[in-house]
């Protein structure tokens, strides 16, 4: 994520913004700030973006590989919904 622009940047922000105010109880703002995101294709990079910054987060205080972080999460998902997790994860 070294290359990250400044409107890449205000992507990924935004969708943090998202999930903080989900988080306490704004759902109005949480709507509102998604909501301003320019389109689709800019909402689905602002989410990767976060996703991609918090799973390297993740995987530089755990000392994991990505692929085990992400094949834990994968079997955490699939535990939680009730569903097997996606074939190769």
């Amino acid at each position: 994520m070294d290359d990250t622009t400044p409107a890449a940047a205000e992507l990924l922000q935004r969708a943090a913004g998202v999930i903080a105010a989900k988080h306490r109880g704004d759902l109005a703002g949480a709507e509102e700030l998604l909501a301003a995101f320019p389109g689709e294709q800019a909402r689905t990079l602002g989410f990767y973006l976060l996703a991609d910054l918090a799973l390297g987060l993740v995987r530089a205080s755990s000392g994991q590989s990505m692929d085990d972080l992400v094949r834990e999460l994968s079997l955490l998902v699939a535990a939680t919904s009730g569903q097997p997790p996606a074939e190769g994860s």
